[in-house]
């Protein structure tokens, strides 16, 4: 079982994405807005984002450890977020240069490590090279 970390920008198309791939490896879905939205914490601070990225990471081992593979899809901005996920498979998703939120935007660190690079919006396309990566 493996947890995916789909990350990028607001607006990138990580949810789409995700939303395309998780039945194809019959995953269980985890959207950051949804969190948060259960969660009702809105707040985007730094220490705001690191809540999130512990609280996502929480849900998603839970599952892993329940015997299901899982999708996250959350920006993820800065180093520090994403460490504090569990991610067995990182996809980056950047096909945009900036998102709608500034603060978001001057934030984000693009990514070092990354198991799969997405460069288009076209999510049937990259699902079906995720999906084979994967089976590798």
């Amino acid at each position: 079982m493996k947890i995916i970390l789909i990350m990028g920008l607001p607006g990138a198309g990580k949810t789409t994405l995700a939303d395309e791939l998780a039945p194809m490896i019959n995953a269980k879905r985890l959207n950051a807005d949804q969190v948060r939205k259960a969660a009702n914490d809105w707040d985007f601070s730094v220490e705001g984002r690191k809540r999130q990225a512990k609280r996502m990471a929480d849900f998603a081992l839970k599952l892993k450890n329940e015997g299901n593979n899982v999708i996250a899809d959350f920006i993820a901005p800065t180093p520090a977020a994403r460490s504090l996920f569990p991610a067995d498979y990182i996809v980056w998703v950047d096909t945009i240069k900036a998102g709608r939120f500034e603060d978001t935007n001057q934030m984000f660190v693009k990514p070092d490590k990354y198991n799969f690079h997405v460069t288009s919006q076209n999510a049937k396309v990259w699902a079906k090279k995720i999906f084979k990566d994967l089976s590798k």
